[in-house]
Formats: C-alpha cells, sequence, structure tokens
C-alpha cells in the first residue's frame, strides 16, 4: 500500500472514528472503503490460472484436426490457404519509373567518370 497524509476538518475525523469504533475497523480500513467505493472500484477475484486458460480455449476457434503433424505444409505448402497463388509484385506508377531510369541512369554516368 502508499502511503498518504491528508488533512481532515474535525467533523470529519470525528465521524471517521465514530464510523471505524461501529465497525470494529481501524480509521484507514474506513477510509479506504469510503474511497473505493466512491471511486467505484472493485476488487478483482483472483482467478486460478488453470480456468483463465480453459475460458480461453472455449473461446477459440476449431483448427483442422491434423494441425500438429501438418504444421509446416498448413504454414507454407499445399494445405496453405495462399498456396499456387500469385505473389503480390510491386508495380511503379510511370512518374516512379521515369525517377528510377534517372537514378539509375546517373549511377551508371557517375562510374563512367
Amino acid at each position: 500500500m502508499i502511503r498518504k497524509q491528508l488533512y481532515l476538518t474535525p467533523e470529519i475525523e470525528r465521524e471517521l472514528v465514530i464510523e471505524a469504533r461501529r465497525h470494529g475497523k481501524t480509521t484507514a480500513e474506513v477510509v479506504r472503503n469510503i474511497l473505493e467505493k466512491s471511486l467505484n472500484i472493485e476488487k478483482r477475484k483472483k482467478e486460478n490460472p488453470g480456468a483463465v486458460l480453459l475460458r480461453l480455449a472455449a473461446n477459440a476457434g476449431h483448427g483442422p484436426k491434423d494441425l500438429s503433424t501438418n504444421l509446416y505444409s498448413y504454414l507454407y505448402g499445399e494445405k496453405s490457404s495462399k498456396y499456387g497463388k500469385d505473389k503480390r509484385t510491386t508495380t511503379l506508377t510511370k512518374a516512379e519509373e521515369k525517377r528510377l531510369e534517372r537514378f539509375l541512369n546517373d549511377q551508371k554516368t557517375s562510374r563512367r567518370r
């Protein structure tokens, strides 16, 4: 916990002491509870890590049954969704082609010098 120091009016101090005695708590606990309620802070329940994994698995989609044995085929080979499709080629605009030609010509002429 982080220590904080507050200035309280005598009325607030009196009400805190009364509330703490009524519930058998320290004034610090009463202040924390009041702040949690006013800031809408809920204490997070610690969940079993195994339960978290099971919940994630329940939300996951289903894959092919032979994925573990044919992993590389699915990633790179004939079972891949991209298998056999043309690889994306980059095309240059006419202006880019002209700039590239000028650049290459400049490189050739500078090497000759």
